[in-house]
């Protein structure tokens, strides 16, 4: 596929050459090469989910405190501050300025450059974290509304509790002048215990999460990196809401990441590698039925570097997630350091 400079209504457009409806553009090696990469990792992802989503918790030893399973989540993760000093309600406010802004992005950028700009992954991606501050705000609601009834009740039992609480101290104590024990927090053990699972919304929230983390990663390295300098270099005309685009996605998703105290498994990548080969996927049979330019040049099946461009793509999505992962860690580092008494990490 050639790329043309002059301008247009659309300049993001690139000049489609190739007849994407002719048989011999999809019966030829490329595709298939093409198609067992995709396929390959839509296996793998398939495989990854069937194994190890929504593993329950493990079974407890009388007096331990249960562990969760790689796939286990908790109704509180969706909405709960990783901060005991934050009150839900700064989550949800930020999580409804976020979905505003996101919406309000959304449509000036359809009214300006038309509904064809969805046709990219960007959009796909940009939509889908709407989708996440869109159910978060929902959930979030649900959470203050939880726990402003939970606060309630425990203020009426705090003393009660405080006073048995002092009394267990006080008879381990006394054991443990006779001989070795571990203490253990009776009040940390039961909010342990006593805590929900997460019901479908739940972890649909923690799935478009994890999914958002790479996808978002992925079209701000490529966007950056490969694309901006390859348009730049053609005289593209990119206005500031794409480029933008490109940025506030990232920025807003970190800014949830520091507030939440979501987890993040290394299984769900599969999520983001089912995505992404859904939206190639896509791409695919909207070309056969219809000779239109694509989105990407990467994507261009008639390349003889086709298969190359698909197989490295398919392994960039290692990087980016494990790249949110890092940071995921490092929030955990420094936070435990900064905020010893307050930081929630689940377990």
């Amino acid at each position: 596929m050639h790329f043309s400079t002059g301008k247009s209504i659309n300049s993001w457009h690139p000049t489609m050459v190739s007849n994407t409806m002719d048989r011999s553009y999809w019966i030829n090696w490329r595709f298939m090469l093409c198609a067992i990469w995709v396929l390959s990792s839509m296996a793998g992802a398939s495989i990854l989910v069937w194994k190890y989503e929504g593993s329950k918790p493990d079974g407890t030893v009388e007096g331990e405190v249960q562990h969760r399973n790689m796939g286990a989540s908790y109704e509180d993760e969706a909405w709960m501050p990783c901060l005991s000093t934050i009150h839900p309600v700064w989550l949800l406010l930020f999580r409804v300025i976020a979905f505003l802004v996101f919406v309000a992005l959304l449509v000036v950028n359809v009214v300006v450059d038309g509904a064809s700009i969805l046709f990219y992954y960007t959009q796909w991606t940009f939509m889908l974290v709407t989708i996440y501050f869109g159910l978060g705000l929902l959930l979030s609601a649900y959470g203050c509304y939880q726990y402003i009834n939970k606060v309630s009740g425990d203020s009426i039992d705090r003393m009660r509790l405080d006073s048995e609480h002092s009394s267990y101290i006080s008879s381990m104590n006394g054991e443990a002048s006779n001989g070795p024990h571990t203490m253990k927090n009776p009040l940390s053990q039961d909010h342990q215990n006593n805590r929900k699972p997460a019901g479908l919304g739940g972890y649909l929230f923690q799935i478009i999460y994890q999914t958002n983390a790479g996808a978002v990663m992925l079209t701000d390295f490529v966007f950056w990196l490969i694309i901006f300098p390859f348009l730049a270099i053609k005289d593209y005309d990119l206005n500031f809401l794409q480029i933008g685009m490109h940025s506030i996605n990232a920025v807003f998703l970190l800014g949830d990441t520091a507030l939440n105290c979501l987890q993040f498994p290394w299984f769900r990548i599969a999520y983001f590698l089912l995505w992404t080969s859904i939206y190639v996927i896509f791409q695919w049979v909207y070309h056969i039925c219809k000779s239109i330019w694509w989105p990407y040049p990467f994507l261009d099946l008639s390349s003889a570097h086709a298969p190359i461009w698909y197989f490295a793509v398919a392994v960039l999505h290692v990087p980016c997630y494990a790249l949110f992962s890092l940071i995921m860690k490092l929030k955990h580092c420094l936070f435990m350091r900064w905020f010893p008494q307050s930081y929630y990490l689940a377990s």
